[in-house]
């Protein structure tokens, strides 16, 4: 588990909730209940819709002697109704004609200065300029709430709210930049008590801030990805909880109020779609032709970790930026080791120490336990762990007397560290970094280090590398669709903060903090900047430009690693790192559009009522495909020994009007080839939005593979050169 610098915890689970209200005479709890779509039926006022939900809860009263409490009435999310009832009125409510299922109330879980330089976004020219800064775009936001007054959320240079804006705001005044503010947590106000929506917002489309910092370091001008889009905080979390009927609730506003995008920092346990009300309400918004940015969550390195994993959704993980905020571990034997650490006292000089390792002799570095040996004026070197947050670790060594902390990961986080907050002078390595350490206080009788402070480094050429802790496919749902999909920007984020967590910026407060909650709103901004350029582009549409023209590269031409120091797989980084000032000009997409996914669904299994509570429409099913033959821009394919699978996908050319395009650079796994089948040895056009369709073969030799699965790519290359479409795969040896 990752943290935050000052003790915000992201991480991902689910949780049924129970005993939310008082216990009555019948204990009652909240549930979700899904109905047939009507027939006929049409409800341009919302008290006529009241009035047809209210009427199931009617009939559940003749039959129990009590009518349940309507919650919520969902006008766009969901066909059907959130009410407050007992476990025998949920079961009455299952077995009325027109419901279809009734689910308990669940809960999920919340999940920059330099990021936008690193990522190509410069001002005046490129990406920036093309995409006018996404100027006229809405981004929505369902989070913890917003702090209006940040200078991030300024109206400079904004313009007014498109005509079809049809938000409000909820206590605060808004303006130009922030558009809208809606509260749906119980005894709450739209304002951010935690911070996190305030961070997520000024990531996606905060305002250039000048001059901003935190305990000296990051200093820049800080934005977000799409200065110029407008802003709409849908609060649907209070605390660390997102209750899903307010996360429903935030999405049937944010569809019906006219937003664009929206960006989702929350989730829970991967479910059958029919099953995940909140992939269902990111179908309805993709249908609306709403982008839906999702993170992919915080329980990596795990196999089959995330989340959010509907194909109609962005999943995105979280992978570093070119920054680091060093500082470095010299050892006794003139050994450096290069580490992060936040808090870099300007008063502190660096002095060789005795070094001493606690968990050598029983003891962990936990407040009380260091009270049984002896730490005083010396460095203490602890074992990061899943348990114990680091900031927690250094105010025990501090208590205990210590003078500064020595963080090593372990083999499962591996090289992946962060730039935390600390009450001492430290330093967090990695697993190499570590082992090394541990080396030399067994050569020594008297080890000694001492910590050296560096400050902001820029231009780290191994980055972007992909961090420990994002979560990781094949995903258990749908493992036939590549999940995640891409990765961007998810560690040491500097962006906007509830308040000053530096008495240094108190009129700019900010916080510096990472998990995949803060990679999810870079690419909801980015995609705010393709929408703008595309105004017509489909959700699908804009999700391949991001994908297609990912990197696969770091900054110093080696392939992106992982935290094993390996280069990532597919199931790590998806298609690769986001490259915005590629995805605004891809060459070529692979669309998709809303009804394209039945066929998909029944594909999986689902049988027609199940897929109906998905696409709110009946569907007989009579015609199924498999994952692979999605129009995805990736491939998963499952290969027996000797066995070949064909698949076809259809690309749009959005480039220029004359292009011709040739297959590029192809790699494959050992073992499997691939073979492709198209009209002529190119792919031509001839005008814009031309579609042209191939097919791919994929075959895998009679031998063993000692593999559970490899990982490819091919691409098609304009004969211009302007163009370089990548598609990558996933072969699945059975």
């Amino acid at each position: 588990m990752m943290q935050t610098t000052i003790g915000f915890v992201l991480i991902l689970t689910y949780t049924t909730i129970f005993n939310i209200y008082p216990t009555q005479a019948k204990e009652l709890k909240t549930y979700i209940v899904h109905l047939h779509s009507p027939e006929g039926k049409e409800f341009s006022e919302p008290h006529k819709l009241e009035e047809w939900y209210n009427s199931y809860l009617s009939k559940v009263a003749t039959r129990t002697n009590e009518k349940p409490k309507l919650v919520y009435a969902y006008r766009r999310v969901i066909t059907g109704f959130a009410a407050k009832m007992s476990a025998e009125q949920a079961k009455e409510t299952e077995k009325l004609g027109g419901v279809l299922y009734v689910r308990p109330e669940s809960s999920y879980e919340l999940h920059t200065t330099r990021s936008p330089h690193f990522l190509g976004l410069r001002q005046n020219t490129g990406c920036w300029k093309d995409s006018n800064y996404g100027r006229g775009i809405i981004i929505g936001l369902l989070d913890s709430g917003i702090t209006p007054r940040h200078p991030s959320f300024n109206d400079k240079g904004m313009p007014p709210p498109p005509a079809r804006w049809k938000g409000e705001c909820e206590v605060v005044r808004c303006n130009n930049k922030l558009i809208g503010s809606r509260n749906f947590v119980s005894n709450h106000s739209v304002i951010d008590l935690e911070g996190h929506g305030t961070h997520t917002s000024s990531t996606a489309a905060g305002n250039f801030v000048d001059s901003v910092s935190i305990f000296g370091q990051g200093n820049g001008t800080a934005s977000g990805m799409a200065p110029l889009a407008h802003l709409a905080m849908y609060k649907v979390c209070g605390g660390y909880f997102c209750l899903l009927t307010d996360v429903l609730a935030g999405m049937d506003a944010a569809i019906e109020e006219g937003v664009d995008v929206l960006s989702i920092s929350l989730g829970g346990r991967a479910e059958k779609f029919y099953d995940d009300t909140l992939a269902i309400a990111a179908y309805t918004a993709t249908k609306s032709g709403i982008f839906v940015s999702c993170s992919a969550g915080n329980s990596g390195p795990r196999s089959g970790s995330v989340s959010n994993d509907a194909p109609w959704m962005l999943t995105v993980g979280a992978s570093t930026t070119d920054r680091s905020i060093r500082t470095s571990v010299y050892l006794g034997n003139n050994e450096i080791l290069n580490g992060e650490a936040l808090y870099q006292p300007k008063n502190y000089k660096p002095k060789v120490r005795p070094l001493v390792y606690p968990a050598e002799k029983g003891y962990s570095c936990t407040s009380g336990s260091l009270n049984n040996i002896n730490v005083k004026g010396k460095i203490v070197l602890c074992d990061a762990n899943f348990i114990i947050m680091g900031t927690e670790m250094g105010r025990a060594v501090k208590e205990a007397g210590g003078v500064a902390m020595i963080l090593a990961n372990n083999n499962i986080t591996g090289r992946s560290v962060a730039a935390e907050y600390q009450v001492l002078p430290s330093s967090h390595v990695g697993y190499k970094e570590g082992v090394a350490i541990k080396k030399y206080l067994k050569s020594t009788s008297s080890p000694v280090a001492t910590i050296i402070q560096h400050g902001t480094v820029l231009g780290v050429k191994s980055a972007p590398e992909v961090i420990s802790f994002t979560s990781r496919g094949p995903s258990t749902i749908t493992p036939g669709i590549m999940k995640p999909d891409i990765v961007g920007p998810g560690v040491d984020i500097l962006a906007a903060w509830k308040e000053s967590v530096d008495n240094n910026t108190r009129s700019k407060p900010v916080n510096m903090i990472h998990g995949t909650s803060m990679s999810c709103p870079h690419l909801a901004g980015i995609a705010a900047l393709v929408k703008s350029s595309h105004p017509e582009w489909s959700p699908a549409a804009i999700k391949s430009a991001m994908m297609t023209t990912a990197s696969h590269v770091s900054l110093n031409g080696h392939a992106i690693v992982d935290e094993r120091d390996l280069p990532a797989d597919v199931f790590a980084m998806g298609s690769g790192h986001v490259k915005p000032t590629k995805a605004i000009d891809p060459g070529l997409i692979f669309d998709i559009q809303p009804d394209d996914y039945i066929p998909y669904l029944c594909g999986l299994g689902y049988t027609p009522k199940q897929v109906q509570m998905i696409v709110k429409k009946k569907v007989s099913c009579s015609k199924t495909i498999t994952e692979a033959q999605l129009n995805y821009p990736s491939f998963v394919v499952e290969l027996e020994r000797g066995e070949s699978k064909t698949y076809s996908r259809t690309v749009t050319n959005v480039g220029k009007k004359d292009l011709e395009y040739e297959i590029g650079d192809i790699s494959l796994p050992k073992g499997v080839t691939i073979h492709l089948n198209f009209d002529s040895q190119q792919l031509s056009f001839t005008a814009l939005d031309q579609k042209a369709s191939y097919k791919v073969t994929f075959a895998r030799s009679k031998g063993h593979v000692d593999a559970a699965y490899g990982g490819g790519h091919m691409t098609w290359v304009s004969l211009s050169g302007k163009y370089s479409v990548r598609t990558p795969f996933a072969i699945i040896f059975k």
